[in-house]
C-alpha cells in the first residue's frame, strides 16, 4: 500500500468514526504533511482518493471539507453505575488476563501491550546494548531515590507538549505507571477511604485500591466527553471522597480525549471540595490529534493533581520505567517510593534518556500513532462485519484499545470460556468495573494486527457471539 493510500485510510477512518463530522473543515495539506512526516504531494494524493470515495470535497481557496460519511456504529451507552461506594471485585479474571499474555500460542486481544516489533525501537535496543557493554559499573548501582536526573530532564522537556512546564525536581521515576498510581493512591488515601473513578475504568488502578483496602465509587462516563461532572458533584456532596482517579486522555478503555473546558471544570470541583486528582496519562503521547491534548496537571496551580505516566505504552512494558509528578504531595510520594521498590533500575533509565535526547522518541511516536490509526480502521471494519447488527463501538482518539458493547443479553465471560480452547483471549468488560458491570462488553487491543491471523480470530469471535445470542 502506498503512503498516500495509508493516509487516505486513516483520514477516511476518522471521518467514518465521526471524529470529523459532515461539513467540518479538514486539516490543511501542510499540517498533515508535518503531522505524518510525508510530502505535500502525498497529502494531496490522499485527499484525491477521499474525493473519489465521496467522503471529501475541495472548496476553492478554503481547503477540504467532509462531504459525506458511511453510517456509523452507535457509541457505547453511558452506563448507570452504583450509587454508593463498593468493595472491588474481579481479581481472578484480571489475573487470568495477565497470565494469558505470556503464552505465545494465544492471540491476545485483551492485553495492554503496544507493538514492540517496530524498527523505530532499534536505536533504543542499541543504546541498551551499548550501555550494558561499557565497563562503567554505575549502571549496575543505585541511582537517586527519585530517579536519574538525566531522564527526569528529558521527561520535563517532553511534558511541555502537554502544556506542563515543570522542572526535573518535580518528577519521581517509578517502576512503571502501575507503581506511579500506587504511590499516588497511598500518598493521599488510607485504608477505608473512598476514591471516585471513571466508569468503565482501568482495572489495574481499581485492583490497587482493592489491595489497599479502599472503596471505589463509579461515576458515569460519556464515551466522547468523559466523566460526568454533574454525577461527580452529586457524589462529592454525598460521600467523603478523598480523591478522583481517571484517565482523561486516550482513555482506557473508551479512548476519548476529555475536552479542555471539562478538565478545567473538574479541577475546579476538586478545589471546591479540597480533594486530590490522580491523573493517568500513560496513553497521552499516543493521541492521534496534533498537538497532543493537554493534561489536567497543566491547568493545576495549587499542586493537587498527581500525574502518573510511563514508557510502557509508548515504548515497551518490559523496560518498567514510569514517573509521577506528585505536586504538593512530593514528600509523601518519595516515602512511598522508598518503602515500595526503592530506586528504579538505572540502565533502562539512561538508555531511554539517550533515546529521547537523540530525537528517536518523537520519530517512534509518529510512526506508532500512524500505525495505530490504520489498525483502528481495520479492526472497526472487522467488528462491524462479523459481530451482530447493533453492536456499539468506541471511537478512540488515541492509543490502541477498542471498547465494544454487545446486546444486554450477552455475557462475555461465557464468550471468553468458549474462546480459550481456540487460543483467543479478550478482556471482559466486567474487569473494568468495581462491581462487575459491563458483562456485555469487551476491550480489544489493535496495536499489532496481521490480517492473516487477527481477522479470522475476529470472525470466529463473531460466530461464537451469534451462537451465544441464539441460545440465550
Amino acid at each position: 500500500m502506498n503512503r498516500y493510500e495509508q493516509l487516505a485510510n486513516i483520514l477516511g477512518g476518522r471521518i467514518e468514526q465521526g471524529l470529523y463530522p459532515v461539513g467540518q473543515r479538514l486539516p490543511s495539506v501542510r499540517m498533515l504533511s508535518s503531522e505524518h512526516g510525508v510530502s505535500v504531494s502525498t497529502v494531496q494524493q490522499a485527499y484525491r482518493v477521499l474525493e473519489d470515495r465521496l467522503l471529501v470535497e475541495a472548496r476553492p481557496k478554503s481547503g477540504y471539507f467532509v462531504s459525506a460519511s458511511k453510517p456509523q456504529a452507535a457509541l457505547p451507552a453511558v452506563c448507570r453505575t452504583p450509587q454508593r461506594p463498593v468493595d472491588i471485585s474481579q481479581w481472578e479474571p484480571v489475573l487470568a488476563l495477565i497470565n494469558s499474555r505470556i503464552n505465545p500460542a494465544v492471540i491476545v486481544f485483551g492485553g495492554g501491550t503496544p507493538d514492540i516489533s517496530s524498527a523505530s525501537l532499534k536505536p533504543l535496543t542499541r543504546a541498551l546494548a551499548r550501555m550494558a557493554q561499557r565497563q562503567d559499573l554505575s549502571t549496575l548501582g543505585y541511582d537517586s531515590i527519585d530517579g536519574s536526573k538525566i531522564l527526569r530532564d528529558q521527561i520535563a522537556r517532553l511534558m511541555i507538549d502537554s502544556g506542563s512546564h515543570m522542572s526535573a525536581e518535580n518528577l519521581v521515576i517509578t517502576t512503571g505507571c502501575h507503581e506511579a498510581l500506587s504511590i499516588a493512591i497511598r500518598s493521599v488515601c488510607q485504608v477505608g477511604d473512598i476514591v471516585a473513578v471513571d466508569s468503565p475504568s482501568f482495572h489495574g488502578a481499581m485492583q490497587t485500591l482493592k489491595g489497599f483496602g479502599m472503596k471505589a465509587l463509579e461515576i458515569p462516563t460519556d464515551p466522547v466527553t468523559g466523566i460526568s461532572l454533574e454525577a461527580l458533584e452529586m457524589a462529592l456532596e454525598q460521600w467523603p471522597i478523598k480523591a478522583i482517579q481517571l484517565t482523561p486522555n486516550c482513555n482506557n478503555p473508551l479512548g476519548y480525549n476529555m475536552p479542555d473546558d471539562r478538565k478545567r471544570a473538574l479541577l475546579r470541583l476538586a478545589q471546591a471540595y479540597d480533594i486530590a486528582i490522580i491523573e493517568d496519562d500513560v496513553y497521552g503521547d499516543l493521541a492521534y490529534q496534533y498537538p497532543r491534548p493537554r493534561t489536567i496537571t497543566s491547568f493545576d496551580d495549587d499542586g493537587r493533581v498527581l500525574l502518573c505516566s510511563s514508557f510502557s505504552k509508548t515504548l515497551a512494558p518490559g523496560l518498567r520505567i514510569g514517573w509521577i509528578a506528585p505536586g504538593r504531595y512530593r514528600d509523601r510520594a518519595i516515602h512511598m517510593k522508598y518503602i515500595g521498590t526503592g530506586a528504579t533500575a538505572t540502565l533502562p533509565q539512561l538508555a531511554i534518556a539517550d533515546f529521547i535526547r537523540q530525537g528517536d522518541y518523537l520519530i517512534h511516536l509518529r510512526r506508532m500513532r500512524y500505525q495505530y490509526q490504520q489498525n483502528l480502521c481495520l479492526i472497526t471494519d472487522w467488528v462491524r462485519e462479523y459481530f451482530p447488527a447493533g453492536v456499539r463501538v468506541s471511537r478512540p482518539q488515541g492509543g490502541f484499545m477498542l471498547w465494544v458493547e454487545l446486546d444486554e443479553k450477552m455475557d462475555t465471560q461465557r464468550l471468553n470460556r468458549l474462546l480459550e480452547p481456540e487460543n483467543i483471549h479478550i478482556a471482559m468488560g466486567s474487569i473494568f468495573s468495581a462491581s462487575g458491570k459491563y458483562r456485555n462488553c469487551l476491550r480489544l487491543n489493535y496495536a499489532q494486527l496481521d490480517s492473516q491471523i487477527h481477522k479470522p480470530a475476529i470472525k470466529r469471535m463473531g460466530e461464537l457471539i451469534h451462537q451465544l445470542m441464539a441460545n440465550s
